[in-house]
């Protein structure tokens, strides 16, 4: 047979082939899939990434990035990863269902305290979880399952109330459950500050027992924390009520660089004996976005294996874990785990949080010290520009408006969420006096 006969067999055979997928009945299973919008987040990131301007500045993902821009290792971090590798009595086994041990009750004590009673005392089960949003997800999953006051209730009676604003994936999780989500006033864009009375009223009129998730610290997004007073007021109507505090965690350091000050309120609820859970993350604090590392603590009214106790909780989190991810991920648990229970690490790395937690600080007041004396940029609020350096965290919720947002992304070639919430670990001092002038200029309409 000649090349050209071969050639023209194969070509031949080929159109036989599309023709009969052209023409094949096999049903269309997905037909009524929508298109879903991208998370808006993410897509941020894609826009800034696409854009050439030299001087873009990306203000929305939720990284810390060091004074040049860039993604930061930790030190502390670097290292255990070097005295990680060089262990060679570590396998690649499966971990426990929980996660690793020593990491877990690790967290345990970072979060409560080395001296907490509830650890003591055998009450809090903790598992590890795929990092904080892992966390919140086992712990709804939890509720749905367990929680005695929701026996007997319809899912559309299973409610979890969440601060308004939130996390933006706080509702997609526990809707994702079956829960239903009400939320509850917290910011007040009048002040740009704490919604402190409309918060306490709601905590005396919500049902008995209610569940309310609660920021432990740095509130995302708007950088708005109750004080050390507020929060015992606030604990003072969790009691009176009964209702359960579901605490979320994702920057225990971030946001006074202190690892203890930033636990103060999850360990005033549980020292008042407020039936609580705690979800923890240690992306932001550790760096180790990527591997996904957060535990999930549940606090038992006692400890051992009779009803309400401990051990039964820690149980049936064990069997709704394996339904899920089976076991969790190893080596970011690893480092995790060397860095907590190993003294020189540990102080080693409360030496990094504080660094990331005083370089946001720092321009907190840089940014402030522009729009009030160089810049005098019209106030958008009635104090001024000082929610910029009263909030805290890594994020801050500037007090811009939508139109002056979009201007700022799409004529400033700054990446920020149409809400006006600012990541400021993306700002450092070769892009702050840029940034500062392009939010002067949207401000006053110029941009």
């Amino acid at each position: 047979m000649s090349p050209s006969s071969s050639s023209s067999s194969a070509e031949k055979r080929l159109s036989q082939v599309e023709n009969h997928l052209n023409n094949s009945t096999m049903t269309d299973a997905f037909s009524t899939v929508p298109l879903a919008p991208p998370d808006a987040i993410f897509a941020l990131t894609s826009g800034y990434k696409a854009d050439t301007f030299p001087q873009k500045v990306n203000l929305g993902v939720g990284a810390y990035r060091d004074n040049n821009g860039n993604p930061f290792v930790l030190p502390v971090v670097a290292k255990a990863k070097v005295i990680i590798a060089q262990d060679n009595t570590l396998d690649h086994e499966y971990l426990p269902i929980g996660g690793l041990p020593t990491f877990t009750s690790a967290s345990a004590k970072l979060i409560f305290g080395e001296n907490s009673p509830a650890i003591k005392e055998g009450r809090v089960s903790t598992v590890q979880t795929i990092s904080g949003t892992g966390a919140n997800h086992l712990g709804a999953l939890f509720l749905d399952r367990f929680y005695t006051p929701w026996n007997g209730k319809a899912q559309k009676d299973k409610i979890i109330y969440i601060s308004n604003p939130t996390w933006a994936n706080h509702k997609a999780i526990f809707n994702n459950i079956g829960l239903s989500v009400v939320e509850y006033p917290y910011y007040d864009p009048k002040t740009i500050g704490l919604a402190f009375e409309a918060y306490l009223d709601f905590l005396r009129n919500v049902p008995h027992q209610s569940v309310i998730l609660v920021h432990a610290c740095a509130h995302n997004p708007t950088g708005v924390d109750p004080t050390p007073e507020q929060w015992k007021e606030i604990v003072n109507i969790f009691i009176e009520r009964k209702l359960f505090a579901f605490l979320d965690t994702a920057y225990q350091g971030f946001a006074s660089g202190s690892l203890d000050d930033d636990a103060w309120a999850v360990r005033h609820f549980t020292e008042r004996g407020v039936p609580l859970l705690v979800c923890q993350s240690f992306a932001k604090n550790m760096g180790l976005y990527g591997e996904r590392i957060g535990a999930l603590s549940v606090v038992a009214a006692h400890a051992g294996d009779g009803e309400g106790g401990s051990k039964r909780v820690a149980s049936q989190l064990l069997v709704l874990q394996r339904s899920e991810i089976s076991n969790p991920p190893t080596f970011g648990a690893r480092i995790a785990s060397l860095i907590l229970n190993d003294p020189a690490l540990f102080k080693e790395w409360e030496q990094d949080v504080s660094l990331m937690a005083n370089r946001i600080i720092e321009m907190r007041k840089q940014l402030f010290e522009l729009l009030t004396n160089k810049l005098k940029t019209p106030a958008v609020g009635p104090n001024g520009w000082s929610h910029i350096t009263s909030q805290i965290g890594m994020f801050s919720f500037t007090g811009l408006n939508p139109a002056q947002c979009k201007a700022l992304v799409e004529k400033g070639h700054v990446y920020l969420t149409a809400n006006g919430r600012i990541s400021m670990a993306g700002l450092n001092t070769n892009n702050i006096q840029y940034f500062a002038e392009s939010l002067d200029k949207a401000v006053r309409g110029t941009l």
